[in-house]
């Protein structure tokens, strides 16, 4: 199992000092992303363009409207 990334401080003036180790390599930033997280990401870029071209272009118009009115919805 991948370790942990170090968890960033929440002090502005530490986070700083800590962007600029990473930067300069006194301090290396290790990823935390693991082969499972890889495989997953993979499947999640084909999965819309796929179901992209099995939708007819009324079910992708209406689909694009729905997500339209929920971005432009106001809430009161």
């Amino acid at each position: 199992m991948a370790e942990k990334r170090k968890k960033r401080p929440r002090d502005p003036l530490a986070l700083a000092k800590m962007i600029g180790d990473i930067a300069t390599g006194q301090v290396t930033d290790e990823s935390s992303i693991g082969p499972l997280s890889e495989r997953g990401r993979k499947g999640g870029e084909i999965g819309g363009p796929k179901r992209a071209l099995n939708l007819t272009p009324e079910q992708r118009s209406k689909i694009a409207q729905h997500a339209a009115r929920a971005r432009w919805k106001k809430t009161n």
